[in-house]
């Protein structure tokens, strides 16, 4: 039985998007109008607390999508950092997923949850529940490939260690999609001491997985390494 559910939010006010900004990984005052962008909140370490499905109607109207398990704590989160901005959270209602190309959008509509999970997984489309918040940094999920982050923009929650890995560093273990036969692995399961799981789903008599891992590990695995879509093909580092 898939569990996986999602859960819809409105903030509206005339601080919403300046809240925004000094929040999510992404560059709110350049987010396009009517465009949904997975981003991220992180923790002090850089590491993603909330990933969001971020919808700006306009600099004052924004409707945010998290898994449910993720709502509750979210809500809480919201209202905490912005119990002194001009602006309002409002939970509005279960939502339901659907792939178009590359982007994930929410309805009302109800979808095959299981499906748009594996869709997901093989677009390479990684999110994040309560299972694996606080295990991940963005850079090693390529969401700055998803233009989920930008490091261009001021001052957030974890910016100082996001911001030292992309211009000082490079990760040592990164998104990779694969395919396995047996029991599918748990979100957060270690496969190796170098692979750890970060979604996975049932599929064709076994399983298929993104993973974070160092690619001289995956060789040692008895998986099948696919391929992601090309712009997330590439080195997770930043450009020398």
């Amino acid at each position: 039985m898939n569990n996986l559910s999602f859960s819809s939010f409105t903030l509206n006010g005339v601080d919403a998007q300046k809240f925004l900004q000094g929040q999510v990984t992404l560059h709110v005052e350049r987010l396009e109008e009517n465009i949904t962008r997975y981003t991220a909140i992180c923790d002090l370490k850089g590491r993603i607390h909330f990933g969001l499905w971020l919808t700006k109607l306009n600099p004052e109207s924004f409707v945010i999508v998290t898994t449910q398990d993720q709502a509750e704590e979210f809500s809480k989160h919201i209202k905490k950092f912005g119990a002194f901005s001009k602006m309002k959270l409002e939970e509005a209602s279960q939502v339901y997923p659907t792939l178009q190309g590359d982007t994930t959008t929410f309805s009302a509509e109800v979808t095959d949850i299981a499906a748009w999970q594996v869709q997901a997984i093989q677009h390479g489309q990684a999110y994040i529940d309560q299972v694996i918040e606080h295990v991940f940094q963005p850079q090693e999920l390529r969401l700055h490939q998803r233009e989920g982050v930008h490091y261009d923009k001021g001052c957030y929650l974890g910016q100082e260690v996001i911001a030292r890995l992309w211009f000082k560093a490079k990760p040592k273990a990164w998104l990779h999609l694969i395919q396995g036969t047996g029991a599918v692995p748990a979100e957060a399961e270690q496969l190796d001491k170098s692979v750890q799981v970060v979604n996975s789903a049932p599929f064709e008599n076994g399983y298929i997985a993104l993973v974070v891992a160092r690619p001289e590990a995956l060789a040692e695995l008895d998986v099948t390494v696919l391929d992601l879509p090309e712009y997330l093909n590439g080195d997770v580092a930043r450009p020398q």
